[in-house]
Formats: structure tokens, C-alpha cells, sequence
């Protein structure tokens, strides 16, 4: 899902990178409110989990790939879909700049794709899931499920945007990838929370509480 340089046009690029500042602002503001010390190895966790995660890449047709991403995890777990944006957005500056692993002009609109939509989705719906069925990791498996294949979408109608290649046959190359392994994510999603919901049973009562 990294979209390389070049496959989307400059002015294109341009307003997806000033979509991302604005959002990267906002994490920040949420980082200097929120982010105790406390949370800091937690981040750092992630992080480096994430990263490792998205490492795992699966060529998809026209030049581009699928692979999870991790936006959920961290929104759910850190309580807020800024910390999930955040959290992402220092994985894909590490991916981006030290392993050419997506392009520089095309970073704004990986943040869009992946990083801001994700969070938003896996988050939120999270919160609607856990409000409707109070069942904390069928939630999490779901989010993880759709802020992953939402993010692919968004990622297909960009390049489709772009003329990169066609939008219907990027939605359907895309979505169809990422269906599949969007049940990656949400199993690696729902395991991940409970395995610190073992470790660190706070964590997931301080999740619950935001989504009730």
C-alpha cells in the first residue's frame, strides 16, 4: 500500500501532504496532552511491532502492494485515533526515508491512506462495535479488519485519481487483496490487545472506558 514517488502528480501529492500536516499537528497536540511517561514504552512497542508487521509485503498488480498496517492496534490501544496517527506516521517517516520503502512526495498521501484513515476507521469503529456488542476483541478484530481494507480503498481511488491506473480495477485489485488480509490484521489485532490485556489489564479497562 505504499504508493512509490511519481504515481501520483505533484500538485496532487501537494494537497495530500497538506491533509497530512494538518493531521500530524493534531497527533502531536494529542502526544504533548496525553502522552505520559507512562505511555512511552508502550509507544515504542508498537512502534517497532508495527513496523516489523508492515515489513510482511504481498505484490499486488500496476506496482503497488498489500500488507497490514496497524493503525487500529494503536488507536485502540492508546485510547485516541491521534495516538494511532502518531504512532504511524514515525513508522512510515522510518520506512520512508531510511528504507526508500514508499516514496518522499507520495508520503502525504500514505499518511492519508493508511495512517489517518486507519486510525479513524479502526477506532471509531471500535468504539461502535464494543458499544453495541460489549465484547472487546470481536470489536478489535473488526476494526482491524476495516480500517485496513477502508485504507485500501482510499489508496486504489488516489492512484485511480492520479491516473495511475483504473479506478475500477484498482478497487477491485485492491479490495480484494486487502479483504484477505485485512483477517490477518484483525487476528494479529485482537491477539495483540490480548496479550496486553494479560500483561497490562489496565490498558484494555482505559480502552473500554473510551468506547462506553
Amino acid at each position: 500500500m505504499h504508493i512509490p514517488d511519481a504515481f501520483i502528480p505533484i500538485a496532487q501529492a501537494i494537497v495530500y501532504w497538506i491533509i497530512a500536516l494538518i493531521f500530524i499537528f493534531l497527533a502531536l497536540r494529542w502526544a504533548r496532552q496525553s502522552m505520559g511517561e507512562e505511555k512511552v514504552p508502550l509507544v515504542a512497542v508498537l512502534a517497532a511491532g508495527i513496523f516489523a508487521v508492515q515489513a510482511l509485503n504481498i505484490p499486488i498488480p500496476w506496482g503497488t502492494s498489500g500488507h497490514m498496517v496497524g493503525a487500529a492496534l494503536a488507536a485502540v490501544v492508546l485510547g485516541s485515533p491521534y495516538a494511532g496517527i502518531f504512532v504511524l506516521t514515525l513508522v512510515l517517516l522510518v520506512q520512508g526515508i531510511v528504507f526508500a520503502d514508499g516514496g518522499i512526495t507520495t508520503m502525504g498521501a500514505n499518511i492519508v491512506n493508511m495512517v489517518v484513515v486507519g486510525s479513524f476507521f479502526g477506532f471509531y469503529a471500535y468504539t461502535a462495535i464494543q458499544r453495541i456488542i460489549a465484547h472487546t476483541f470481536a470489536a478489535t478484530f473488526v476494526a482491524g479488519w476495516l480500517s485496513l481494507f477502508v485504507s485500501a480503498l482510499i489508496a486504489a481511488v488516489q492512484l485511480g485519481l492520479a491516473g495511475t491506473f483504473p479506478l475500477e480495477f484498482g478497487l477491485l485489485s485492491m479490495g480484494l487483496y486487502h479483504s484477505v488480509i485485512g483477517l490477518i490484521e484483525g487476528g494479529i489485532t485482537a491477539a495483540a490487545l490480548y496479550l496486553i490485556a494479560t500483561a497490562r489489564p489496565e490498558i484494555v479497562e482505559r480502552a473500554e472506558a473510551v468506547s462506553g
